[in-house]
C-alpha cells in the first residue's frame, strides 16, 4: 500500500472559513503515529502531466486556472481565492490520485491519496473546492494507458460526484454511481449511472442496507476492472454540514463494505478521502484513519 500525501498545507481562504485544511497534516501524522503505515509508504507527488489534465478537462478552463485568470465570481463558486500555490497544490494532488491507481494497478493491491476526492470539478469549471477532479483524471488514465477496460467510481461522500457525472455521462466504460444526501449541495443534481438520495437524518442499519443492496445491484450489471472509492467523512451524524445521522461506527462498517465488495470482485482499488465537516478535527481524523486501516487489513 502506497499512500500519497498533500506536501503543500496553504489556507487559501477567509480564517473563519470552515474548511478544515489541518486534517491533510494530521491524517498522515496519525497513521505514522499508530504504526499504520512507514514513512517509507508515505509519499509526496510531484505534478500531474498537463497531457493528462486535457484528456479529461477543456483546455481553455486549464489555462485559465494554471494562469489564475478566472474571475472572481468563478473563484467564489470554486470556494478558493486562487493562488499560483493552490494552482501547484491541486496539480500535486492530481498526480497523487494517478500515481496511487498506477500503483494499485501494477501490484493488484489498494493506493491512497490523503487529499483528492475533488468530485466537483466539471470538465470545464470548478465548483465546492474543487478545480481539477482527480478520480476522473485518473480513471481516463488508465483507460488510456494500461489494459483496464472497465472502471467504477463509487462515491460515498454525503454530497453528489455532480462533476464526476458531468465528465463521464456519455462514457460506457466508467460506471459512476453515488450515494447521498437528497437535500445537501448540490442544490442541482446530476445524472450518475446510479444516483441513491438519503433523507436528511439517514441512520446507521438505513443506510447500510441500502449501500449493500445497490452494490449487489452494481455487481449484477458492470463488472469493472478498477474500483476507486470517494470516501468522505460528511456522512457522520458529527459533521456540521453533512445533515445524515450515522455513526462513527457506521462509517467504517461503509468502508468494509466497499472494501469487501472489492475483494469479491478481485479488483485494485484507489481511495480519495473527500470531505469532513465535523466540528471537531478528532472526528474527521479517526473516521478517515479508519479507512486506512481496514484498507490495509483487506489488501495488504
Amino acid at each position: 500500500m502506497l499512500v500519497f500525501f498533500d506536501p503543500i498545507y496553504i489556507h487559501p481562504v477567509p480564517e473563519n472559513h470552515k474548511f478544515p485544511m489541518e486534517k491533510y497534516d494530521l491524517i498522515p501524522r496519525q497513521l505514522l503515529y499508530e504504526g499504520v503505515i512507514s514513512e517509507e509508504q508515505l509519499i509526496s507527488p510531484g505534478l500531474v502531466p498537463l497531457e493528462h489534465v486535457l484528456k479529461v478537462h477543456d483546455e481553455v478552463y486549464v489555462e485559465r486556472l494554471m494562469q489564475c485568470t478566472l474571475t472572481p465570481r468563478e473563484q467564489r463558486v470554486s470556494g478558493f481565492v486562487h493562488s499560483p500555490q493552490l494552482i501547484e497544490r491541486e496539480f500535486r494532488i492530481m498526480e497523487g490520485t494517478r500515481l496511487a491507481a498506477k500503483y494499485a494497478y501494477e501490484n493488484k493491491s489498494i493506493g491512497f491519496n490523503v487529499a483528492g476526492g475533488t468530485h466537483h470539478a466539471y470538465s470545464n469549471r470548478a465548483e465546492g473546492f474543487c478545480l481539477l477532479n482527480d478520480q476522473a483524471i485518473a480513471a481516463k488514465w488508465l483507460l488510456d494507458y494500461t489494459s483496464v477496460e472497465k472502471v467504477l467510481i463509487i462515491d460515498l461522500d454525503v454530497h453528489q460526484g455532480n462533476g464526476t457525472a458531468e465528465i463521464f455521462q456519455n462514457e460506457p466504460a466508467v460506471f459512476t454511481f453515488s450515494m447521498h444526501g437528497r437535500n445537501n449541495y448540490p442544490l442541482q443534481k446530476e445524472l450518475s449511472d446510479l444516483d441513491v438520495l438519503l433523507e436528511d437524518g439517514c441512520d446507521d442499519e438505513t443506510y447500510l442496507n441500502l449501500l449493500k443492496d445497490e452494490l449487489q445491484q452494481i455487481e449484477n450489471q458492470f463488472t469493472p476492472d478498477f474500483i476507486f472509492y470517494q470516501c468522505g467523512v460528511d456522512i457522520l451524524k458529527t459533521d456540521a454540514l453533512g445533515k445524515l445521522g450515522v455513526s462513527m461506527e457506521g462509517c467504517k462498517q461503509r468502508d468494509e463494505m466497499v472494501f469487501q465488495f472489492a475483494k469479491r470482485l478481485d479488483v485494485p482499488v484507489v481511495c480519495s478521502m473527500g470531505g469532513g465537516y465535523s466540528k471537531e478535527i478528532k472526528y474527521i481524523v479517526d473516521a478517515h484513519v479508519n479507512t486506512f486501516k481496514l484498507g490495509l487489513y483487506y489488501f495488504w
